[in-house]
């Protein structure tokens, strides 16, 4: 007699959206987990004649899927949320929040700005995230002691800053941090050049030349907003993606974000070099720097993913919320309601998020094999009610705060609403109110 196999864990619910396969969705079905990987999918009343469960869940009114996956953000400068808005990218930058950061930023601030960011994500069911900020290897600690995965592409500017002298010593320190968790099962090093505009060629030509050697992700704020494009054709006769190009720093490694403003030949060295791009929509929106052509990036086969920018132009950290501004600012984009559909905007924010990061094999959708990152939407109150297509529900009904369990590898961080001690929840609360007091009172400011 053949034994059955165990599982740790069944989680048994209403609804399972996979992702993969495109636009699956199972009825009544139950996911089975063995230590930080899902075993597979089956009808509930057939789970105990299959497998040897340790331990059921049932969810009932709920559906599960892929954790989401925030591709780009400054963890961090969620205490810098509300801090200055309503203004242009220039602006809000040099006047306000460089500023701010030359005086506060230090490891306590990435610190408690971290904790407080993982907190709000996992609340809204972000299961991996890409943070590039200064200290990075006080955010890779922070996500590491929480359990989240992570992507740390650390910061590399050509002048002096809170946490390096230039250039180089950015590239020495982050090749140390990479050597540190280079076996890590969650957290991955990566290069984060800030911007075309902040670093000079010498230094792309050496990260391009590392990142290749390693096999390391490239993160780059790129073609954010038409001053960005002016300047460069006025400097070097070349737009910024070009320069890029040529210096050797765009293909599958790179992940180049916002890219609101773009022509044919821009579109042909993504869709040549096979880079992803990362779309940022609310915080692009706020700043009115302009649109990224979703839908035509997607129709050429270059990878669209999706990040919320940092809280601080955004201003909150919540993925279901930023793939209904997707789906919705595409189709107007495009002026086709059909434009990113429900299924495309699930997909940006779940395995196209993890193809950008080189990801994929481990995560972004609900499959045999891969890791348990999941989560469980609960479809049960009023407002989410009547249900007639789980996708659509999940993409158009604000679904973020329905988020109730969340799993990553398999360990439970969100329990029925409620996060897992090891996040500490008042703790970060205090904390983020006594930044909030220091910052205010700097500024003259009461609360």
């Amino acid at each position: 007699m053949t034994s059955k196999p165990s599982a740790d864990l069944s989680l048994n619910a209403s609804w399972i959206v996979p992702v993969v396969p495109k636009g699956r969705v199972f009825h009544n079905c139950s996911l089975l987990i063995k230590d930080d990987t899902i075993l597979g999918i089956t009808p509930t009343d057939n789970v105990n004649e299959q497998y040897a469960v340790e331990k059921h869940i049932d969810l009932g009114e709920q559906l599960l899927m892929p954790g989401l996956i925030n591709c780009h953000g400054h963890a961090a400068m969620s205490l810098l949320r509300g801090y200055a808005d309503d203004l242009p990218l220039d602006t809000w930058l040099k006047q306000h929040i460089w500023p701010a950061e030359t005086r506060w930023v230090n490891e306590d601030f990435v610190a408690d700005g971290t904790r407080l960011a993982i907190a709000e994500m996992l609340l809204s069911g972000t299961t991996c995230f890409s943070d590039m900020y200064f200290f990075p290897e006080t955010a890779a600690r922070i996500a590491r002691d929480t359990g989240m995965r992570c992507q740390i592409t650390f910061p590399v500017l050509d002048f002096a800053n809170n946490w390096s002298r230039d250039a180089d010593d950015a590239i020495h320190k982050g090749l140390q941090l990479r050597d540190k968790y280079r076996s890590h099962p969650r957290v991955e090093i990566g290069f984060g050049p800030h911007a075309p505009y902040t670093v000079s060629d010498a230094a792309l030509r050496r990260i391009a030349t590392y990142a290749e050697e390693l096999q390391a992700p490239v993160q780059i704020h790129l073609h954010e907003n038409a001053s960005e494009i002016s300047a460069c054709l006025e400097n070097s006769k070349k737009r910024p993606l070009e320069r890029l190009n040529e210096l050797g720093l765009i293909s599958p490694l790179t992940q180049c974000v916002h890219m609101t403003q773009l022509d044919k030949t821009d579109l042909d060295i993504l869709k040549t070099n096979g880079a992803h791009v990362i779309h940022c929509p609310q915080s692009n929106m706020k700043l009115a720097s302009g649109t990224c052509p979703s839908a035509r990036l997607l129709a050429e086969g270059i990878n669209v993913a999706l990040g919320t920018d940092g809280a601080a132009s955004n201003n909150d950290l919540d993925m279901f919320a930023e793939l209904q501004t997707a789906a919705l600012l595409g189709k107007h984009a495009a002026g086709d309601p059909g434009a990113v559909d429900a299924q495309t905007a699930l997909e940006m924010a779940t395995i196209n998020g993890a193809k950008a990061m080189g990801i994929e094999h481990r995560t972004g959708s609900l499959e045999v094999g891969k890791q348990a990152d999941i989560i469980a939407i609960d479809f049960s109150s009023l407002p989410a009610l009547p249900l007639y297509h789980p996708l659509s529900q999940l993409v158009y009904t604000g679904s973020g705060s329905r988020v109730s369990n969340v799993w990553v590898a398999g360990e439970q961080l969100l329990n029925n609403f409620t996060l897992a001690t090891k996040i500490g929840p008042e703790e970060i609360k205090n904390v983020a109110l006594k930044w909030q007091n220091t910052i205010q009172t700097s500024r003259g400011q009461t609360a």
